[in-house]
């Protein structure tokens, strides 16, 4: 898929936007309007090829045009990134005010959304891909070959079997959300954070099965009239 149109789909995502969930306006003073280099794009482009081949043969998404795949996959894990490391798109170490979150862990990766996009805004993490299925692993070790990805793990196992745990936990459309909850609690470091890309009827089940989080107020997923990012973090033990 042409960079450039790429550029244009993904704008709206990476743009200071108001928090609709209530009356602050999502900006920090002096933030502006993000913008991926080319290379960036590039590797946005080469995923997508990737995921449409490997998704003739096994189910991936359900998406198959390629500007849907990049507003409602990309878009959607790229606004999550900006919100997590909220610094612009470099190969530079993160601020020292998120320099600790630094391993982070996508619970039921699938087809990668929304770890590898986060990878690909900030390289410097070390990222570990959750995942069981066999041939979705198998997926996951083939872009991260193709787009020459370092620090990347990929747990072919359950996720409640995984020993480690994490600065930052993301979760998004996982099967049994509700069980999966407690499994990404339990892989939080003191201190780590949650990220929740879930929809509006999600986000009371969320709240109430991890009522050890301090919940941020949820946001709005741009484009959309329920896809909501919430992020919750574990408060460390006195």
């Amino acid at each position: 898929m042409n960079s450039a149109r790429i550029a244009e789909l993904l704008q709206p995502f990476l743009a200071p936007a108001s928090n609709h969930c209530h009356s602050e306006t999502g900006r920090r003073h002096g933030e502006e309007s993000a913008v991926l280099s080319s290379a960036q794009l590039e590797y946005i482009s080469t995923y997508i090829d990737i995921l449409l081949r490997w998704n003739a043969r096994i189910n991936l998404t359900a998406i198959r045009d390629p500007g849907e795949i990049v507003t409602r996959h990309f878009g959607e894990s790229l606004f999550a990134a900006r919100h997590l490391f909220p610094n612009s798109p470099s190969v530079s170490p993160v601020p020292s005010v998120v320099k600790g979150l630094t391993r982070v862990a996508d619970l039921g990766s699938g087809a990668g959304f929304p770890g590898i996009p986060i990878k690909l805004w900030a390289p410097n993490i070390a990222l570990t891909l959750i995942e069981s299925n066999h041939k979705k692993a198998a997926f996951l070790r083939e872009v991260g070959r193709a787009l020459t990805l370092t620090d990347i793990n990929i747990q072919n196992t359950r996720a409640d079997e995984v020993p480690q745990t994490f600065d930052v936990v993301t979760l998004r459309a996982v099967e049994h959300f509700a069980a999966a909850l407690p499994i990404a609690a339990r892989l939080l470091a003191p201190a780590a954070r949650v990220a929740l890309l879930i929809a509006h009827p999600q986000l009371d089940t969320a709240r109430s099965a991890l009522p050890r989080l301090t919940w941020q107020q949820p946001i709005h997923v741009p484009q959309s009239q329920s896809r909501l990012l919430l992020v919750g973090r574990l408060e460390q033990q006195e």
